[in-house]
């Protein structure tokens, strides 16, 4: 690993910025663990807003520092808004340190828009998935798609974008699947053949599977939500599930983002509990969030039968 300074920190913002469009893209990402000094910050280009977010408590020094040096990108690069987010904070964990931000802020992502949130701790779109989003997009033409734990079901947008006969999303949170039908028609998407089922998935397999079968299923739950759902116990469960979901021909795309658990866990799970499912490839990570220790990062495994 390596220690940079306050000034190498902004060249390598500055140089990942070189290129600068509309698309989110993740600038610098301090928790790859190849900077010592800086690993609990990452800073994001998000149209015209730059967001750092600290999610460790640091010297006042070096935080005043950061904020300076992004205060100077932010002039450099045309930005309108600064925003600081400190995620270890439990209430008030954003600062706009510039501009304003607006309540239709959009992110945008290979032509597509994605509504933002800065009241919650995620604002609604995680940039590491471009690529799962991108391969959703890529096989989803005519097919019936399953997106479990969708969030703001920006895999359900890539999907029917690229023409999926319906896409059926299931979360818990009911605000959260609203801002997927507001993604939805931000993009002019006929949400006909969308349907948004705010239903706990471990106890609502009869409801999920009347809209099935499915030609593909994306499992991209949290690695951890106290109450709901735990991947060491839990993953399992799904796995179980697929063959009365599945249809004869079936892609998965199985993620997982949890640094303690690593691929071999997932594919030991489709062996033991799945049936016919055979592991096909693992997706590469985003650029920016490669790390030194990919096992510890996000994991998008497909399979396949």
């Amino acid at each position: 690993m390596n220690s940079i300074n306050i000034e190498k920190l902004k060249e390598i913002i500055l140089n990942n910025l070189e290129n600068k469009s509309v698309d989110l893209k993740r600038v610098f990402h301090g928790r790859g663990n190849f900077y010592d000094d800086f690993k609990y910050l990452v800073v994001d280009s998000i149209n015209d807003i730059l967001m750092a977010t600290f999610f460790e408590e640091v010297e006042a020094d070096i935080q005043k520092n950061i904020i300076k040096i992004l205060d100077e990108v932010y002039a450099t690069k045309d930005f309108k808004t600064l925003i600081i987010q400190r995620r270890y904070k439990k209430d008030n964990i954003y600062e706009i340190i510039r501009g304003k931000v607006s309540n239709n802020a959009i992110a945008y992502e290979d032509g597509l828009k994605y509504a933002l949130n800065f009241s919650n701790q995620n604002i609604g779109i995680f940039p590491d998935m471009k690529n799962g989003r991108k391969f959703i997009k890529e096989i989803s033409k005519d097919k019936n798609v399953l997106n479990l734990f969708s969030y703001t079901c920006a895999f359900s947008v890539s999907a029917i974008s690229a023409g999926a006969s319906k896409v059926v999303n299931v979360d818990m949170a009911k605000n959260a699947l609203t801002t997927g039908r507001t993604n939805h028609h931000l993009n002019n998407l006929d949400t006909k053949k969308v349907k948004f089922l705010p239903y706990n998935i471990l106890k609502s397999w009869s409801r999920i599977k009347k809209e099935g079968p499915y030609d593909i299923i994306i499992i991209d739950p949290p690695s951890f939500q106290k109450g709901s759902f735990a991947a060491t116990k839990d993953y399992e469960k799904i796995i179980r599930r697929l063959d009365e979901l599945a249809a004869s021909s079936c892609t998965i795309l199985a993620c997982l983002n949890a640094p303690e658990l690593d691929s071999l866990f997932l594919k030991e799970v489709f062996a033991i509990h799945s049936r016919g499912f055979k592991f096909l490839k693992r997706l590469e990570n985003v650029e920016e969030f490669v790390t030194n220790n990919e096992e510890k990062s996000l994991k998008n495994l497909v399979f396949f039968r």
